[in-house]
């Protein structure tokens, strides 16, 4: 590949890494020779474009018509065969101002999408940028169906491989390696930047893993447990079903019980941790029954709803669902009356390999017994970053306290782990977690949901105190970690989000970190 570089370098004289502005032409004859020349390991280049700004392409896939081109860029569309039976198809966002930073993002749910807005998003802050499919196409499990190969694509090896090919493909592009590699991803983008660290520590030099979905296997499984409590999948007729309205409900109840005590009521719990929520109060009258009250069977499937859940020995299989979030309707999907299409798919076609499951003897054991088998060993809940940390890795996690598909204790549980196992009290030398009040999966919510960690337009703040991706390049280039992470709120008001374990305090006037958190969760499983 030398002499690909060597030819590139003649061509832009060199000076495409450090930003210099350079012909339109000569910059697309040097994209073209990446689809002609370039010759890598089990890798087939589709096309590789040059892509004006503010232009739409056509996107791969089934999940999006086309993608948004926000800066000038060299697109690569490209294939990597994993094995004879599965295939990753990415793209290389390369834009034309480079400072020398790789990133690569990570997808969402059971992720075969490419994530467009990310690889616009790094592209557009200089970073070149790589993304994929995560071995399939669509957004549905089916396509994990006796293809052991497809999972295993799914459970690990797509981002390894997306960027080992991806950092290639940038260097001979450049004409020079890049110095730093980056990771941004959120939810199945958060636990693949976990995995990432666990199983590659060499692939990033930083880590930006949003709500990630470890502990996979009981995290799913935990979904199909909430949905059971409330009579799922025979919902119509169960006694203990709560409909919508009154979710709505109990959202104000606990408000009315929990809202005060972080110091102000605002409709955002702090520390939803801190909330003991008494669903008693609401049991209906039996002489002044009422819309606005629940029947005993109600109140009861919302204890379950409301602790963690067990498995039959007393031993900690997930952390409760967390108080304050069913106040947003989209976090009510578990408890719907049928089960949340990420662990439908997922029960039905990696673990009983049924696809006419219907969950109806649903239980706990089952749950475990997908743990046992872990396919792809996708569980990713390992507290051993041992090695990310000697070779200087940066790790920086956040968690929305309003999460309806993920609870937010599950990250402190992580970090509990790590810190037991590494036998650190702090992490703060190379791994960090943010917890995000009034924050829901990923983003939105009515707290200070937007700190630069997806790349939607009212998200992007050019600073480093405000922006979780530049913070993140700060640590690993500057060393200095972020304190704290500021985010900005649907009303442009603004909060300063603390580290775990520090707590966010109101002094009368504004929140303020300080201390350590007085909750910490058992973190065995």
């Amino acid at each position: 590949m030398s002499w690909l570089r060597n030819f590139i370098l003649l061509l832009l004289g060199g000076l495409v890494s450090v930003g210099n502005c350079l012909p339109q032409d000569t910059r697309t004859q040097a994209c073209r020779f990446l689809q002609s020349q370039l010759l890598l390991e089990n890798t087939t280049i589709l096309s590789s474009t040059r892509v004006l700004a503010l232009t739409n392409v056509t996107a791969i896939g089934t999940c999006q018509q086309e993608a948004f081109v926000s800066t000038a860029i060299c697109r690569v569309e490209f294939v990597v065969n994993t094995t004879s039976t599965s295939a990753v198809h990415a793209e290389a966002w390369l834009p034309d101002v480079w400072y020398g930073r790789f990133l690569a993002v990570g997808n969402g749910g059971l992720g075969g999408c490419v994530d467009y807005r990310n690889l616009d998003y790094g592209a557009s802050l200089n970073f070149a940028t790589v993304a994929s499919n995560n071995g399939h196409d669509g957004i549905d499990g089916q396509v994990f169906f006796h293809k052991a190969e497809v999972i295993n694509d799914f459970a690990y090896r797509a981002i390894h491989i997306q960027t080992v090919v991806g950092k290639q493909i940038v260097d001979a592009y450049y004409g020079s390696p890049h110095h730093r590699s980056y990771y941004l991803g959120c939810s199945t983008g958060g636990r693949q930047g976990t995995q990432a660290a666990l199983k590659y520590p060499d692939d990033f030099d930083g880590i930006v893993a949003g709500a990630p979905a470890t502990d996979w296997n009981h995290l799913l499984g935990w979904a199909a447990m909430l949905a059971r409590h409330v009579g799922t999948p025979h919902a119509s007729t169960s006694p203990s079903f709560i409909p919508p309205s009154l979710w709505d409900v109990v959202a104000a109840e606990i408000l009315k019980q929990c809202d005060a005590l972080d110091g102000v009521e605002d409709g955002i719990l702090t520390e939803p941790d801190a909330c003991e929520f008494r669903p008693e109060v609401l049991v209906c009258s039996a002489q002044e029954p009422t819309e606005d009250c629940l029947s005993i069977p109600q109140v009861e499937a919302l204890r379950k709803i409301y602790q963690p859940l067990y498995d039959t020995e007393g031993e900690l299989i997930y952390p409760r669902y967390d108080p304050g979030t069913e106040a947003d309707g989209n976090a009510q999907a578990a408890m719907s009356g049928s089960i949340v299409s990420y662990t439908n798919d997922w029960y039905r076609y990696t673990i009983f390999n049924n696809s006419s499951y219907d969950f109806s003897n649903f239980s706990v054991k089952d749950v475990i017994l997908a743990d046992q088998i872990n396919p792809g060993g996708i569980s990713t809940f390992d507290g051993d970053f041992s090695e990310f940390k000697s070779m200087g890795g940066k790790f920086l996690t956040y968690h929305g306290r309003r999460d309806e598909l993920i609870p937010s204790g599950n990250s402190k549980r992580v970090y509990d782990l790590i810190s037991k196992t590494l036998g650190m009290p702090s992490l703060d030398s190379f791994y960090r977690l943010f917890l995000i009040p009034g924050m829901n999966h990923c983003v939105d919510g009515p707290g200070a949901s937007n700190f630069g960690q997806l790349g939607i337009p009212s998200n992007v703040v050019n600073a480093s105190s405000h922006n979780v991706l530049l913070a993140m390049v700060d640590w690993v280039e500057g060393g200095i970690p972020p304190d704290t992470v500021v985010g900005t709120a649907r009303d442009s008001t603004q909060r300063p989000h603390c580290r775990y374990p520090q707590r966010s305090l109101w002094n009368g006037k504004s929140f303020i970190c300080q201390g350590s958190m007085m909750v910490f969760l058992d973190s065995s499983s």
